[in-house]
């Protein structure tokens, strides 16, 4: 019989009862819990839970009680039902074109199993990018952090979106944000992580005179730059090399990375276990 997932995250301040109200929910409806992740942060409470229903399911009525138990929790809630149709993207930038133009290219030709719906800027710089692929284009200046990530919240729901890329997105997502979309967030970052985290990757490999620099895809935890690693890919250094130079062949690394990490996610070809990911046989 067929198993069908469903991934629920639950985010709100945090008080006692919350996990038992929503583990208590599934068992209602006769479903299995596969994964419990929970955390608090500051007050605040993040939840995700992926149960699983053998037969069928009514999504629109699964969705809707699980709504009203929201309401009365005074939590956000959201579901996630997996399917084989394609996914809707949202694409993160700031200014930095390599990695957006990549994954455009990508959809362009139809290589990409997902639909890029919408186009996110912290500022316009690439906005005639995404004009010229016929792609909205949202522009958030909103300088507070919360307050910028509430209107990606409204622009997320909007668009329906599956999965987000971080196409070189200089801002840094608070939990309120990340623990809506688990394993559902891919970032390039611009080294072999765990080395070299934060903004300035290329000037640290540069000034320690590293050998080699490399790139890693990773899926965004709330801890910056620790989320599970999806690829890694390097390139030797010329002594010789500049920092632009170094950071040109980094960008061009980038963007091969990173789209293939969201190409093997697009696929379902990807699995967190305890921490890490998993490319599946089949």
């Amino acid at each position: 019989m067929k198993k069908i997932v469903v991934g629920i995250t639950v985010v709100g301040k945090d008080r006692e009862g919350i996990v038992a109200a929503f583990t208590n929910f599934i068992f209602s409806q006769r479903g299995n819990i596969e994964t419990v992740n929970q955390n608090v942060i500051k007050g605040l409470f993040g939840m995700y839970l992926e149960s699983s229903f053998t037969g069928n399911i009514n999504v629109e009525n699964f969705d809707s009680e699980i709504q009203k138990l929201a309401k009365k929790e005074k939590m956000d809630v959201s579901t996630h039902h997996e399917t084989n149709t394609k996914k809707n993207i949202a694409v993160f930038v700031t200014k930095e074109p390599l990695c957006l133009e990549t994954l455009l290219s990508s959809a362009k030709k139809k290589s990409l199993k997902g639909n890029i719906s919408v186009i996110v800027g912290t500022e316009k710089t690439l906005h005639p990018l995404a004009k010229k692929s016929n792609i909205p284009f949202v522009v958030i200046e909103e300088k507070d952090q919360e307050k910028a990530e509430m209107q990606l919240i409204d622009i997320c729901k909007k668009y329906n979106i599956d999965l987000i890329a971080l196409a070189r997105y200089m801002r840094i997502l608070t939990p309120n944000f990340v623990w809506r979309y688990p394993n559902r967030i891919i970032n390039i970052h611009p080294s072999l992580l765990p080395a070299f985290a934060g903004a300035m990757a290329y000037a640290q490999a540069y000034e320690r005179g590293t050998k080699i620099i490399g790139v890693t895809s990773h899926y965004v935890t709330e801890n910056l730059d620790q989320g599970p690693i999806i690829f890694q890919d390097s390139f030797e250094v010329d002594p010789n090399d500049s920092l632009e130079e170094i950071k040109r062949k980094g960008q061009k690394l980038e963007a091969v990375t990173l789209l293939k990490a969201v190409k093997m996610h697009l696929e379902n070809k990807l699995e967190v276990r305890w921490r890490k990911v998993h490319i599946k046989s089949k």
